[in-house]
Formats: C-alpha cells, structure tokens, sequence
C-alpha cells in the first residue's frame, strides 16, 4: 500500500460527504415547513460530522501541518473527487429527495461493508455513520413514496427528478484503479457487488410510489 493512495481513497469519501451536506445545508430556512428545514439541517450537519471525520483522517495520512480545514477548503473545484451526483444543484424539493435517497441507499450498503475494513479508523467511522444513514435512508424513502402518490403535480415532479438524476447513479459503482488496490488490500469496499441490493432498495420504493424506473 503506498500512502497516496490511502489518502486519495479517504479523501474521495469526505468529499462525497462534504459536498452533500453543503448541497442540503442551501435549503435551510427555504424547506417546505419548518419540520422538514429542522430535518435538513440536520441531515445535513451529520453530513458534514462524517466529512470532518474522513477529512481530519486524510489529513493525518496526508502529514505536515496539513488540516481538515485545509483540505474542504484550500482546493479549487478540480481537486474535489466526489460522486456528480453529488453536487447536483437541489432544484425542486422532490429533485433534492430523489437524489438524497439514491445516495442514501448506497451508503447504507457502502458503509455497511467498510465496518469490515481492515483499516481500523475507517470501519469506526463507518460504525459511526451507518446509525445516521439508516436514519436519512428512512427520511428519503418516505418523502419519496409521499410525493410520488400524492398529488399528480408532486407525481410528476418526483417522476422527472429520478429521470434527471437517474444518470448519474451508475459511478456510484465504478471502481478506479485506487479503489480496486484498496479493496485487494481489504482497506475499501467493491462497489460493483452493491448495485443488486441497491437496485433492490430503489425497485421496492418506487414500486410503492407508483413512480418507474427510467427506461
């Protein structure tokens, strides 16, 4: 294992954390009432908690005086490695949750499979971020079946969202040469096996919103 590619792989999975809680930290004050501001707020803050995680960690396997601070904040958009899904702009309420549940499905799956890491800091940080994303996995899919059998307007703005977003889940489980020697060296996890399981969660919801997935 060479230090590198330790780093990049623990600084891609703050990455994905960071940018998702600041893409749900935008709806504050703006959500449809005030519970579900609360709720975004605070999704987005357990966002946020585990990208601080993951960033301090890549900063420890990075050495020098570099920080997590340093990290999230002293590189120009290029250098950022997460997920396009991701950083896809909130749009619509029903464009937020679509999104939000894709990637919440997957890291209910990803996460699950890196308590098993050898590498001691990251399973802990998965033990940690699994409880908060059953959570947000459980939020999503309800705002998902709500809107897709509510009114015909929320059906069909839900419908759109996923046929705009659907693109975009496919990296979810793409590996790169750096994840593949991180799961040889059983550090990572195989993306590739989640997608059955993955596609599972999504068919099971869609199916009980009335909502189809994209042809």
């Amino acid at each position: 294992m060479t230090p590198i590619n330790h780093f990049q792989y623990v600084l891609s999975l703050g990455d994905d954390a960071l940018i998702t809680a600041q893409r749900l930290s935008e709806w504050a004050y703006r959500a449809p009432f005030l519970e579900e501001d609360i709720a975004l707020s605070n999704i987005s803050l357990d966002m946020f908690g585990r990208a601080n995680l993951f960033l301090e960690y890549a900063a420890s396997l990075k050495g020098g005086k570099a920080t997590a601070d340093d990290i999230a904040f002293k590189r120009n958009e290029r250098e950022f490695t997460n997920h396009l899904l991701c950083e896809q702009p909130n749009g619509n309420f029903a464009n937020t949750m679509v999104r939000q549940f894709f990637l919440d499905a997957f890291y209910k799956l990803f996460l699950g499979k890196l308590i098993a890491s050898q590498d001691n800091q990251l399973s802990a940080i998965a033990q940690k971020s699994i409880k908060e994303t059953n959570y947000h996995l459980r939020h999503s899919s309800k705002w998902i079946v709500r809107l897709g059998d509510g009114t015909p307007e929320s059906h069909t703005k839900v419908q759109s969202a996923i046929n705009d977003l659907w693109i975009f889940t496919e990296e979810l489980f793409e590996m790169n040469e750096n994840d593949i020697q991180m799961k040889q060296q059983n550090i990572g996890v195989d993306s590739k096996v989640l997608k059955p399981e993955w596609s599972k969660i999504i068919n099971d919801i869609f199916s009980e919103a009335s909502v189809k997935m994209p042809e």
